[in-house]
């Protein structure tokens, strides 16, 4: 009847027009992914925070280590303990 229509208010959130993501809020009219229809994108502080602390800020020790020895078709061990007492 018509007290059970009251209750359909589960589904808050649905397909971002501009994301793709089911976070556009359906009674705020906002994403709360990519901050549609705001014209700039949301942009979480955490991202500024990961693009400090990511792969290729520091030395990179073991990394360039692999480049080297891809250069030379992965032979094994010994490439690596060769460059340990470079």
């Amino acid at each position: 009847g018509t007290s059970s229509f009251g209750k359909k208010n589960k589904r808050n959130h649905t397909l971002c027009i501009r994301c793709g993501s089911m976070s556009y809020h359906k009674q705020k009219k906002t994403c709360s992914s990519c901050g549609y229809p705001e014209k700039k994108l949301r942009n979480p502080g955490s991202i500024k925070a990961v693009r400090r602390n990511t792969t290729g800020t520091g030395r990179c020790r073991h990394l360039k280590k692999l480049a080297r020895a891809r250069r030379s078709g992965f032979k094994g061990n010994a490439i690596i303990y060769k460059l340990k007492s470079q």
